[in-house]
């Protein structure tokens, strides 16, 4: 599907389990206490470092390491990840690596449960946390990491992290502190770490052929840390930076650089550079799922009427109105016979997908693929509608 199509929106109205959103309303009902505090300048200090620790607690530990092991660590600061990460509320470590994967697996099909594509902005944004499907979770999707006895601890009591910073705020800089220390700095953890669900699959540059919409957004890339060369990383997801290149800022990756020359991390794993240079032999399904993309970017209605001007006031007219009494397999084998999709429509095919996909070795695959996916849906499309009167009118 391309982000032009309809995006079908949760149809189940009971899909939010509204006691789960309580904790989180609150949090940011939270932060109009500001108007009532006396706000001091170490407050914003502490909104900014407990900001910037958290979402590296999210970036490094949830993302980077329990998700997708792209380094390693000792267990003392793999459970100090597990934490800090929790610290900034947004649910238990097992939970969200679990959830990430299963994301990766089906990223922007029906099976993706926070896909903007699929669902729209606020689901894919926030909605999904409170839901059924994002409540459950599937934990053998994590049994690398379940079987830590301290990381199970910790994904039962999820608030306790959170609990315990806020308290150490609150003892340290007072109720202004805990307002704008904590939950202010809370909040904008939350819907910044949130955007990489919801806008890094819409806005931004597909430098790599991943199958899926996942974009590259400089912008997104400053607030998350590095987090926002999201098409880089679905292009690589064990690597451990997500900025491929010198000038893709990815702070992320700079801090844990630091911690490897101390060991307290190591085996960083790099981006080979066959895969940064896009050489990297392109699975069938990432072509499958690019040749859709590239051929939903395409009216059908308008390719279908573009046959029919092609055939009027010929007798091949006739014969395409004859197959379409019998259906769409006989229209389908009608147009491979008469090769009339295979040019220009390849050169134009060729042509958008060069724009859609830089770095790719060759696009022949998904061209071919995505010129077999509108012959099919061009022949539904003529069978669907009525082409004795659509061939008149054109």
């Amino acid at each position: 599907m391309s982000t032009e199509s309809c995006p079908s929106m949760p149809t189940d109205e009971d899909d939010i389990i509204h006691p789960r959103v309580l904790p989180f309303i609150f949090v940011h009902l939270a932060c109009f206490a500001i108007f009532w505090v006396d706000v001091q300048p170490i407050d914003w200090i502490i909104c900014g470092v407990l900001y910037v620790i958290r979402m590296f607690g999210i970036t490094a530990g949830f993302h980077r390491y329990f998700s997708h092991r792209s380094f390693k660590t000792s267990r003392g600061f793999q459970f100090f990840l597990a934490f800090l990460g929790q610290s900034s509320a947004q649910r238990g470590v097992l939970w969200w690596a679990a959830k990430h994967r299963q994301h990766h697996k089906y990223s922007d099909t029906e099976q993706d449960i926070h896909s903007p594509v699929q669902h729209g902005f606020w689901y894919s944004h926030v909605l999904w946390i409170f839901s059924k499907r994002g409540l459950t979770v599937d934990y053998s999707a994590i049994k690398d990491f379940q079987k830590y006895p301290e990381l199970a601890w910790i994904e039962k009591w999820e608030r306790f992290p959170p609990f315990v910073l806020g308290v150490l705020v609150w003892a340290i800089a007072g109720w202004s502190g805990l307002v704008v220390g904590f939950f202010v700095s809370t909040v904008l953890l939350f819907h910044g770490t949130f955007t990489i669900n919801s806008l890094s699959h819409v806005f931004g540059k597909q430098p790599y052929v991943t199958g899926d919409h996942s974009r590259n957004n400089l912008f997104l890339a400053i607030i998350t840390l590095g987090e926002g060369w999201h098409n880089n990383h679905h292009h690589f997801p064990s690597a451990t930076p997500q900025g491929f290149h010198w000038w893709q800022i990815d702070v992320t990756y700079y801090i844990l650089k630091i911690l490897s020359i101390f060991r307290i991390v190591w085996d960083l794993r790099l981006p080979p550079a066959h895969v940064v240079e896009g050489r990297r032999k392109l699975s069938l399904t990432t072509i499958e799922n690019a040749a859709q993309q590239l051929a939903a970017s395409f009216s059908i209605e308008q390719v279908g009427k573009t046959v029919l001007k092609a055939l009027a006031h010929t007798p091949k007219l006739e014969e395409l109105r004859n197959r379409a009494r019998i259906g769409q397999s006989e229209v389908e084998a009608f147009l491979k016979e008469m090769k009339i999709l295979e040019s220009p429509s390849i050169a134009n095919l060729k042509h958008r997908a060069q724009k859609m996909f830089a770095h790719i070795p060759s696009l022949n695959p998904i061209v071919e693929r995505a010129n077999q996916i509108l012959v099919q849906a061009v022949s539904v499309w003529l069978v669907q509608n009525d082409v004795h009167e659509i061939g008149v009118a054109v």
